[in-house]
């Protein structure tokens, strides 16, 4: 990644995700492959969603603290989407029109999956609110950590951090939310790869 293209331009970075419910790993299994990469010489950056610049870590504060009924579904996605823009604008494509790979746990899908299959808002809206946010801009690759619900939990449990809004809502909702982001895997194959995550760190990573 550190040579030139043939016409003196840096080749375009690469935009990778990671996605799946509560404890399933994204942040451990994106540190892991970060280091993979970076022994391969590839200038990369990590991210997270709902964050990642500084506008949009200030309207992450707003999104993960507080009760679980603090923001209705249609007011979490326009928090959602208004700090996904702001960190696509200002450090996601920039870093990639510089030949920097960006890495980051959760991006689009989730918002297609807690908004929409976990509290029911019509995915038709929520594409077309993220493209009026985004345009056509899509990650390359994107992997979909697929875990049972009681072992979601329990993991997030044992983090030892006080549980987000998120974690705290009910089993019902997280089992909506896994069979979305299985949905999303199989209906966008051609850029999801839908991942076991159940097994331990080295085995999912291997995976």
């Amino acid at each position: 990644m550190g040579q030139r293209a043939l016409n003196g331009e840096r080749p375009r970075g690469r935009f990778l995700t990671f996605e799946g419910g509560e404890g399933a790993g994204k942040t451990t299994q994106m540190r892991r492959l970060a280091g993979e990469l970076e022994k391969a010489g590839v200038s990369l950056k990590l991210s997270r969603e709902p964050g990642g610049s500084p506008g949009g870590e200030a309207i992450r504060r707003l999104l993960i603290e507080g009760e679980g009924d603090r923001w209705d579904a249609v007011s979490e996605t326009f928090l959602f989407l208004a700090a996904r823009r702001d960190h696509v604008r200002k450090v996601i494509a920039p870093s990639l029109a510089a030949g920097i790979w960006v890495l980051c746990d959760r991006f689009a899908d989730s918002t297609l999956a807690y908004q929409g299959y976990g509290k029911g808002l019509s995915q038709r809206s929520l594409e077309a609110l993220n493209r009026f946010a985004l345009g056509e801009f899509v990650p390359d690759l994107t992997f979909i950590l697929d875990v049972p619900v009681e072992i979601g939990l329990k993991r997030a449990a044992a983090r030892g951090a006080a549980s987000d809004r998120f974690e705290a809502l009910g089993r019902d909702f997280h089992e909506r939310l896994r069979q979305g982001f299985r949905r999303i895997a199989a209906k966008k194959s051609e850029r999801c790869v839908l991942i076991d995550a159940s097994g331990d760190v080295e085995t999912v990573h291997r995976a």
